[in-house]
């Protein structure tokens, strides 16, 4: 069986390859990266380039993870980033070729009055959030083969030992929270907080390559569901697991920040926020505000496939993350103070 890999080397694609590589199945993977990090990896810079012979089909599945992830990016730097790409890809796929493509559960976006933050893409919160929807577009209405979606929401560490292939998304939140950035966080505490292990993750994008190919379009959402986490439950996981390896180095344990809801901070907090913090500090509270949308869902996404334990998933994630990052973890929170204070 013959397989495409993109984005090898991303957080989803590393562990693509590994549960991959180490399944009984007799599967040829090739992996394909933009920066390619090992010399059995091919150098392709999707949508920009031709692909590299090596990428020749015909392939028995393509499992595209490839993309840019940044919630900042404008509308035609996520074309250039994630669309484009996706388009290149849809080139080397036979009529038979299954493809396994990654998205996102928030792919789907969301009521505008909803958002957090003022969007300039309509029910879509952000232009990754914008772009994946587009690629979904485009990969169903020109792939004629079999398709599988993925869509997981904020990903986190294995279930086995909190282990990522790099410490990005929710981990912003937590560096923030170790070291005293977060002055508050903006939401609900009842509000749904959807996370999704990357080895589920893996898990269910493999099932699918080695399982029948799907005789209609299918799509796989990885979510808690009724079992998510509340934003009160994961602030209470995330200081609690933290201050729990603090103690345990005779460190001073860090406190919770308080819940500011949304309406009150953006009519409030904010215009004082722009007006009296240092331009670090704008910068974090803007961005821990973009995370509301993520973290503070009216209702929990609806999953074909579940995760069980969130909390335990995510406090494993916190203290590999402590583990890889003991200067962050260990650093002694400062009080906030005005520009001038």
């Amino acid at each position: 069986m013959r397989v495409l890999i993109t984005g090898s080397t991303g957080v989803v694609g590393q562990e693509v390859v590994r549960s991959l590589v180490s399944s009984d199945e007799d599967v040829e993977v090739t992996k394909v990266a933009r920066r390619p990090s090992a010399p059995d990896e091919v150098a392709w810079n999707m949508g920009h380039a031709p692909p590299p012979p090596e990428l020749r089909g015909p392939w028995d599945a393509v499992v595209h993870t490839a993309a840019s992830t940044r919630w900042s990016m404008g509308r035609d730097e996520a074309v250039e980033a994630n669309v484009k790409p996706t388009e290149a890809v849809l080139g080397l796929l036979g009529e038979n070729t299954h493809l396994v493509h990654l998205s996102t559960a928030y792919a789907d976006g969301a009521d505008p009055e909803l958002h957090a933050v003022p969007s300039a893409f309509g029910r879509h919160r952000n232009g990754y959030e914008w772009s994946k929807a587009e690629c979904e577009t485009l990969v169903r209405e020109r792939h004629e083969g079999p398709l599988t979606v993925v869509r997981p929401p904020l990903i986190i560490g294995r279930t086995t030992d909190g282990e990522i292939g790099r410490f990005t998304g929710p981990y912003t939140l937590v560096q923030a929270l170790a070291s005293g950035l977060a002055a508050a966080l903006v939401g609900d505490t009842r509000g749904c907080a959807e996370l999704a292990p990357v080895d589920q993750v893996a898990d269910v994008t493999v099932g699918a390559v080695l399982g029948e190919a799907p005789s209609a379009p299918r799509t796989e959402v990885i979510a808690g569901g009724p079992k998510c986490l509340r934003l009160g439950e994961l602030l209470d996981v995330v200081c609690g697991t933290l201050n729990e390896w603090r103690a345990e180095r005779g460190i001073s344990p860090i406190g919770q920040p308080p819940f500011i809801p949304t309406e009150r901070w953006h009519r409030f907090f904010l215009p004082m926020a722009r007006e009296h913090l240092s331009p670090v500090q704008l910068e974090v509270v803007q961005l821990l505000g973009m995370f509301e949308s993520y973290t503070s869902l009216d209702e929990p996404l609806e999953p074909t496939q579940q995760v069980k334990d969130p909390a335990a998933a995510l406090a494993l994630s916190i203290r590999c993350w402590a583990d890889r990052k003991p200067r962050l973890a260990s650093r002694i929170p400062e009080p906030w103070a005005g520009v001038g204070g």
